[in-house]
């Protein structure tokens, strides 16, 4: 009997032993999170994978903008899949995208970073927005990840950190051909009507001087909290009692379209300066034409833009899958996404940031023809450098503005 007892707890040990290895040797899995659609298979043939992160609004008043310049990184990252992925120093690997909504707060997206680093190990977390930019640049260093700016504020290179890269050009660069234009065509007196974000904070406080200093008069100042505001009839009124000559507005598309709607049904013949983080285009959805938004300055939309010969057959092929026109939220982060991928086939690495950031300039020169939606001749300053593209309406029409 005791000779029994003893064969059955050598045996109950042994299951024991080999439950718990069995266990253990569980691959991980990481917990809450879904990859977006897009990303590689981790299971596909030998391939490894690498995770790309992304951080932005993806609910609220800012989802579309966020769907944009997500989809952008997706299509890019299908088509580098689709083509076999990426050989670093004689392995396989393919992406995959984890994104996560932060509602277009900074303290979320400085949230997420730290989950997507610890769940998902992700060497480059894409954002849109300067507020998401900076709060992850309080750690990014030290957690050695690459922060993908989409941003053109030019504080995000200021700062010194090596570990960002700025996407779009700098804003600063379009002072002094907004000014000029609407200063000619409609008079000096503006009023500032911009987001209310740490971005349109940082717009305002580099336009007001150099309004200003040409010459211009600042006639009210307020902001828009667009996660707050869904209607501006008050601060619109407001600001046209003062009688202004110009509007100075921006933030996503879709409200900042709804601004200049209602200005103009409270009977503003003005002109707008439109902050590069709005598009004439995407605006053009909500007000129904451009005929509402004559006077209007901008950024060149990306289908009206001549600079790239492929643009029409990324047009053609973002409006197939998406069903809208793609804007520059899409194409910017489409090659930003190429550019990462060729920088780590340049630096030998897909997971030292540090590598990957150091062969930046290797990855704009290889970047396939097919993927040039942007032309960028270097990476300096800690972004992309490349020609500004400005346009204006006039009489209903996209009409291009050269930046002396």
């Amino acid at each position: 009997m005791k000779r029994m007892k003893s064969v059955f707890m050598i045996i109950f040990t042994l299951v024991m032993v080999f439950s718990l290895a069995a266990c253990n040797s569980t691959s991980d899995k990481t917990a809450n999170t879904k990859p977006s659609s897009g990303g590689g298979d981790s299971k596909s043939g030998d391939a490894g994978t690498v995770n790309i992160g992304y951080s932005g609004p993806l609910s609220g008043p800012a989802a579309f903008y966020g769907e944009r310049t997500l989809n952008g990184v997706k299509m890019a990252v299908e088509e580098i899949n689709g083509a076999g992925g990426i050989e670093v120093s004689g392995k396989k690997y393919k992406f995959n995208i984890v994104s996560l909504d932060d509602k277009y707060l900074p303290n979320e997206t400085g949230a997420n970073a730290k989950r997507l680093l610890q769940e998902n190990k992700t060497p480059i977390i894409f954002t849109p927005h300067s507020g998401g930019v900076f709060a992850m640049q309080v750690f990014n260093q030290q957690d050695k990840f690459i922060i993908g700016a989409y941003t053109s504020e030019p504080k995000v290179s200021e700062v010194g950190n090596k570990l960002t890269v700025r996407i779009p050009p700098r804003y600063d660069g379009y002072l002094k051909p907004f000014t000029e234009y609407e200063m000619e065509k409609f008079g000096k007196k503006i009023a500032f009507l911009p987001t209310a974000s740490q971005y349109g904070k940082d717009w305002s406080a580099k336009l007001k001087p150099y309004w200003e200093k040409q010459g211009g008069k600042v006639v009210f100042e307020s902001a828009i909290d667009f996660a707050k505001e869904t209607d501006f009839f008050t601060l619109v009124t407001n600001a046209l009692k003062e009688k202004p000559d110009v509007l100075f507005v921006g933030g996503p598309s879709e409200p900042t379209a709804k601004v200049i709607k209602q200005a103009r049904e409270l009977g503003f013949k003005g002109g707008f300066i439109v902050m590069d983080q709005a598009k004439l285009d995407e605006m053009k959805k909500v007000t129904g034409s451009y005929e509402m938004l004559n006077g209007a300055i901008g950024v060149m939309p990306l289908s009206e833009s001549k600079i790239s010969p492929v643009i029409p057959d990324f047009v053609k092929k973002y409006q197939d899958k998406y069903k809208e026109v793609p804007g520059s939220e899409a194409g910017l982060n489409y090659i930003a996404m190429y550019i990462f991928a060729e920088a780590m086939k340049a630096s030998g690495s897909v997971d030292d940031a540090e590598k990957i950031q150091a062969a930046m300039q290797k990855g704009v020169e290889n970047v396939p023809e097919k993927a040039k939606v942007y032309i960028f001749n270097k990476f300096d300053g800690g972004g992309f450098d490349g020609d500004l593209e400005v346009a204006a309406v006039e009489n209903g029409k996209i009409v291009p503005i050269k930046v002396k």
